[in-house]
């Protein structure tokens, strides 16, 4: 476990669901949704700056048949970006299948109305992204995901 903060993103096209788990605990929890566009990269990089994050996991969106497509493309180039911005923060693609649908159906069978509930959607699968990857560090000491490699100017 660590003492600083762990950032969880679920990046969509048109949302950035955000969620942290504080140093020294083992529970995410949501932050908020950022609007996708101009500024983007600069108010995640604020949040895990407020925070004091060491880690930020990116829901990496492969198919449920394991291939690279177009999402995923996107959200490896946002997190190479994002790596750019934040040099002294380690950036980890981690698998996020199926997390969005599932924070939807939790929220629905926890009386919420999803029809109107976008941005709060993006911050459960955020939450949901981060608590499988703290659970994954709490359980094999290891951190969950890959590491995504700076690029360096030589």
């Amino acid at each position: 476990m660590t003492s600083r903060a762990r950032l969880g993103i679920d990046l969509g096209s048109v949302r950035i669901g955000v969620a942290v788990c504080p140093g020294n605990t083992q529970l995410a929890m949501p932050v908020e949704t950022v609007s996708r566009g101009d500024g983007d990269l600069n108010r995640i990089s604020a949040i895990a700056r407020e925070r004091d994050a060491e880690i930020i996991f990116i829901g990496d969106p492969i198919t449920l048949a394991g291939k690279v497509e177009q999402a995923a493309k996107a959200a490896r180039e946002f997190a190479a970006e994002l790596a750019a911005h934040l040099p002294e923060v380690e950036i980890r693609m981690v698998d996020e299948r199926l997390t969005t649908a599932e924070s939807a159906r939790s929220l629905a069978a926890a009386g919420r109305d999803t029809r109107n509930a976008r941005r709060v959607i993006d911050q459960a699968a955020a939450v949901s992204i981060l608590q499988n990857a703290v659970d994954t560090e709490v359980t094999t000491g290891a951190r969950a995901g890959t590491r995504v490699q700076q690029e360096r100017d030589e």
